[in-house]
């Protein structure tokens, strides 16, 4: 099969199984967000998430595996078509809700990479979501 076929292919797979797990994001800025939400490396753009709507990309390796953690279906059956998909025997961990990082040391990278009235409104939202809970900031 040439590449540009597996591409389109693909691309085929992906819109199926969006629709199949009822995913509410349309469109590519909304796949490109719901999809940065719960991958942990660099965030895709919307034009990648079009690209590989429209079959003119793939994804790398470790994105293929976060898209089917999302969308419940095996990396390998996604990317080459050539499995029955989750639930035919294969065991496949569902993501449901976008998975955010505690770790401190991750916090404290992006809040130092932002510009300084960002900055005050990330501490503004910490203090009002402290007094939320009741607790003093």
């Amino acid at each position: 099969m040439a590449l540009t076929e597996e591409k389109q292919e693909f691309s085929k797979r992906l819109r199926d199984s969006l629709k199949r797990a009822q995913i509410q994001a349309r469109g590519a800025a909304a796949v490109a967000r719901e999809f940065n939400l719960r991958y942990d490396g660099t965030p895709i753009t919307a034009q990648a998430a079009r690209k590989w709507l429209t079959g003119t990309a793939l994804p790398s390796q470790d994105k293929m595996r976060a898209l089917s953690l999302w969308l419940d279906v095996s990396a390998h059956w996604l990317r080459f078509g050539e499995e029955a998909g989750a639930g035919r025997g294969t065991t496949v961990l569902r993501q449901n809700a976008a998975a955010y990082r505690v770790d401190s040391g991750w916090l404290a990278k992006k809040y130092d990479a932002l510009n300084e009235p960002h900055k005050r409104m990330v501490v503004e939202l910490l203090l009002a979501l402290l007094r939320l809970e009741g607790k003093k900031g």
